[in-house]
């Protein structure tokens, strides 16, 4: 027992380096746009910035994440700078005043280029507002996280089969094409939007005891159990009909399998039902042991998916490292297994070989299977973020705190 708690000690310090000395000074020294303001749309590997690429609402909410957390965490008032930054770009440019909620992009000038209102960009904003109440305790920030959920009750949420709409059109209205990317199908569901929209909710039930929130957050919890996820297989499902029909079957998600795992037991856990969290204990270690099995590459990183019509994508993506790091820790804390524990030490080693950028800082976003940067791939952009990989380090430095 004493030579775990050194090797935990030890990891421990890993994560606070990573995060205090690299992660978090990264995004404060380069990202803040000081003569628009804001943060720049995308930045290079090499730190060239790109301000003509539209700057997204869920980089905002991330950082406005990040920043709070660290701010509530470590308590240093360049975090609480970083974070009141982003809470008045989200608040202020991004925020639809006639009609409510956060438009999906803005220009480097503040005006809109896309002003759907996609239930995931609304997620990640109550995700974002709930954090920083939760390090400031200043009411306007519940209060526009209280506005977005009202919002998604009353324009996303399906009273009849549960779960929410994947997005609306500016005024609330029905959207044609619902898609996060081009790279998906356009559905009524998705698996993604839905993780989201829990995490959001869960994080906003922690400062916010209601219960109308507390009855959505344990049906989508219900949701995941009853058909989001596949009871064969123990993988996610990835796009529905209203009625919870699958619409494609042939791909794996390895990295929101790992993701969702963990976040499906916080979930259960802000609810505070035992019962429903040992479900969703025994659940967890499910999904965490099929990623184990199939997604693992030898050299202990994840793969980013696998599909049974396509060529299986050998492309390491931060976020899925990042995410298997906690999901496989997880689910070591929850059955015992040292497999699990195993399986997260050797994807952080994996990280911080290649991963990390010792040079330039921060992490390179994805990589091919011989662990080197694309270079086309921002560091800094719509998608990328520095919520995954501080979440990482926030969430095992508290685990390993135990």
């Amino acid at each position: 027992m004493k030579a775990q708690a050194i090797q935990n000690q030890e990891f421990k310090q890993e994560f606070e380096n990573e995060i205090s000395g690299n992660i978090l000074p990264f995004w404060v020294k380069y990202t803040p746009d000081e003569e628009h303001g804001g943060f720049y749309g995308a930045i290079t590997n090499d730190l060239q910035v790109h301000n003509q690429v539209p700057r997204s609402a869920i980089l905002c909410a991330r950082i406005l994440w990040t920043y709070s957390a660290a701010y509530r965490l470590f308590g240093k008032a360049e975090y609480l700078e970083m974070a009141q930054r982003a809470y008045d770009y989200l608040t202020g440019v991004m925020w639809d005043k006639p009609y409510g909620g956060v438009y999906w992009m803005v220009d480097y000038l503040g005006e809109p280029v896309n002003d759907r209102k996609h239930s995931y960009a609304q997620a990640f904003a109550i995700y974002g507002l709930s954090e920083y109440y939760r390090a400031t305790r200043e009411n306007e920030s519940l209060q526009f996280a209280q506005q977005l959920f009202n919002q998604l009750e009353a324009h996303a949420y399906d009273p009849t089969f549960k779960g929410y709409v994947e997005g609306c059109n500016r005024e609330w209205g029905a959207l044609a094409d619902m898609r996060l990317s081009d790279k998906e199908i356009n559905c009524r569901k998705s698996m993604n939007t839905l993780l989201h929209i829990m995490e959001a909710y869960t994080n906003l039930l922690r400062v916010w005891n209601d219960e109308t929130l507390r009855t959505r957050l344990r049906e989508l919890i219900e949701v995941f159990l009853e058909h989001v996820i596949d009871p064969q297989t123990h993988h996610f499902k990835l796009f529905f009909d209203d009625r919870w029909s699958s619409l494609k079957n042939d791909v794996v998600s390895y990295g929101h399998d790992i993701e969702g795992s963990w976040l499906l037991v916080e979930a259960a856990e802000a609810l505070g039902e035992p019962d429903l969290s040992l479900k969703v204990k025994s659940t967890a270690v499910a999904m965490a042991q099929a990623v184990y099995n199939e997604g693992l590459d030898g050299d202990g990183s994840l793969f980013y998916e696998a599909s049974l019509n396509e060529p299986e994508s050998t492309d390491k993506h931060w976020w899925v490292q990042a995410e298997a790091v906690v999901g496989f820790y997880n689910a070591y804390q929850i059955s015992g297994q040292a497999q699990f524990s195993q399986a997260a030490l050797r994807c952080w080693k994996y990280i911080e070989d290649k991963f990390i950028d010792r040079e330039h800082g921060d992490w390179f976003k994805v990589l091919n299977r011989q662990g080197i940067p694309y270079p086309n791939r921002y560091k800094v952009g719509p998608w990328e973020c520095p919520y995954h990989h501080s979440r990482v380090c926030f969430e095992m430095i508290q685990r390993l705190s135990v």
